[in-house]
């Protein structure tokens, strides 16, 4: 009887260890064995985005309405996957890949550049845009700065830049010093670090800057008209941006991508794109996430 009752408890244990292993949660905070995310956001018609508030890729309107070039152009590819509601949560731009990670959000989006070693952490579609730097100073440009070079070669220069913003990498590899950095969290900070004088200039993409400046109507700040686009390694740097997902997710990206190469194609991505300042100039081209990757 104790034989029987042994065996008996052995193999309960193990068809209890088998259920529990056949349901466990994977590192994204979603269930083995279930759904996709593409299947349950096209049942429930409806899927979650994670946005950085950095006008012009996601914001909030006057109305309290979330809109804005990387927003619209989520909306637009959901739409044509069968998913009518985006539900854009906004977010700190540092929070963006451990939201996606931890399964928070289901997208990640909105000035969010594709780098090799983001790309170790999630997957990318493919580019949305492509668009170069911009740096802002005290008015009169006191300090004569032009280029990050002029930044570099100062080493009294202080810059503020948004905490996990692709400016960091940018600088760092041109050899600046890391004291001459002070990290904010959002670009409302930025303009407040340098209209108080707290740094002598401010750097992010042209057209945040430029979205930045007119929102804040800054009177002691200008932008730099002639700044020298960065050379690293030989090139001038241009960011591409695109949405990114989980790395488990690559039939979403698969389907995602599909979509937004057909309007690429039909021309609506550059009408998007228009309505928030970007020019033909600034589309992705030819690029491939493959290529940023690598």
């Amino acid at each position: 009887m104790k034989k029987l009752y042994s065996v008996l408890t052995i193999s309960l244990l193990v068809l209890f260890l088998a259920a529990c292993s056949s349901t466990s949660s994977n590192s994204n905070g979603k269930d083995k064995g279930t759904q996709s995310v593409l299947d349950k956001a096209r049942e429930e018609g409806k899927i979650v985005v994670g946005f950085s508030g950095e006008k012009p890729y996601a914001y909030e309107d006057e109305n309290g309405n979330l809109t804005g070039q990387s927003v619209e152009v989520a909306k637009a590819v959901f739409k044509e996957l069968g998913i009518e509601e985006v539900e854009g949560v906004l977010t700190k731009f540092g929070s963006l890949i451990p939201g996606l990670q931890s399964g928070q959000f289901d997208v990640i989006t909105a000035g969010m550049y594709i780098t090799p070693e983001r790309c170790e952490q999630v997957l990318f579609g493919e580019p949305e845009y492509s668009i170069g730097e911009a740096l802002a100073v005290q008015k009169g440009n006191p300090l004569n700065l032009h280029s990050y070079e002029d930044i570099v070669n100062n080493p009294y220069v202080k810059v503020a830049i948004m905490n996990g913003a692709i400016e960091i990498d940018y600088l760092t590899s041109m050899g600046i010093d890391e004291d001459q950095f002070e990290i904010v969290q959002d670009i409302p900070s930025n303009i407040t670090a340098l209209e108080s004088g707290r740094v002598d200039a401010i750097t992010m993409t042209g057209p945040t800057l430029e979205s930045a400046l007119a929102t804040a109507n800054a009177k002691n700040i200008e932008r730099v008209e002639d700044f020298t686009q960065p050379v690293i390694d030989g090139e001038s740097i241009r960011g591409y941006g695109a949405a990114a997902f989980s790395t488990e997710d690559e039939e979403l990206v698969a389907a995602y991508n599909e979509e937004l190469a057909k309007i690429k194609e039909s021309g609506e991505l550059l009408d998007i794109n228009s309505e928030f300042g970007f020019t033909e100039a600034d589309m992705p081209g030819e690029m491939t996430t493959e290529q940023l990757c690598n």
